[in-house]
This record gives C-alpha cells, structure tokens and sequence, in this order.
C-alpha cells in the first residue's frame, strides 16, 4: 500500500466529510433538535474537535479495508459502504431513535450523514487509492 496515498486519501475524505457533516448533522432539520432541548449537551470546543476526529478516523478505517480487501472500483466501494452503513450506523442510529428522545427527521438526517461520509470515502478511494 502507497502511505503517501492513503494519508492523501484521508485528509481528503476528511475534509470533504466535515462539510456533509455540518450539513446533514448541524443544518438539516436544525430546528427539529429543539423538539427534545433536554436530550442534547451544552456544545462546547472539544466536543467538536472530538467529532471531526471520529470523521477521520472512519475514512481511515474505511480506506483501509477497501485496499486490504483490493476494491479500487467505485461500485464495489459504493457497494461495500452500503453494506457497512447497513450493518453498522444504520442500526445504531434506528436503536437510538427508539429508545432515545430524538424527532424522528434527527435520525433520518443522522442516517443520510452517516451514509454520505461513507461515500465520500469511497469517492477518495476511487480518485486517490487506484493505482
């Protein structure tokens, strides 16, 4: 594996995913997170720093599996980040959306988040990791 490319391919992704994640988690039915205000923390900085983290911190994983498993095809990645959203966040943010205080729009919009990262993932996949 190329480390120059992967590290590219993770900023890359890593900075697309923050712009689809102040989207689909911050602006996207905004005012639907008011529904339940008791279930939601004061923000606070780190709380952000922690969050962008986790966002690099999936396209790594995902980029990695893809060159472990020699997906450079863009139907193949797609294919594989829809079976990771499927078994993974899919499940996760449904489970939190019925136990949790959430308005049901929250978690429709956290799920689309979820997706979209793992696709942007796969665009760098595509672009950056295919030799």
């Amino acid at each position: 594996m190329n480390w120059v490319r992967f590290a590219l391919a993770v900023v890359v992704s890593g900075v697309a995913i923050t712009f689809t994640d102040w989207f689909f988690f911050g602006v996207l039915f905004h005012e639907k997170y008011n529904a339940y205000p008791e279930v939601w923390r004061v923000s606070q900085a780190g709380n952000k720093a922690i969050w962008i983290g986790i966002g690099f911190f999936t396209c790594a994983i995902f980029i990695y599996a893809c060159t472990s498993l020699k997906l450079y095809n863009y139907g193949a990645v797609l294919k594989l980040a829809l079976w990771m959203w499927l078994a993974l966040a899919l499940p996760i943010i449904v489970t939190d959306g019925l136990f949790m205080k959430l308005h049901p729009l929250v978690a429709v919009s956290h799920s689309l988040g979820w997706f979209t990262r793992l696709a942007v993932a796969a665009l760098s996949v595509t672009l950056i990791m295919r030799k």
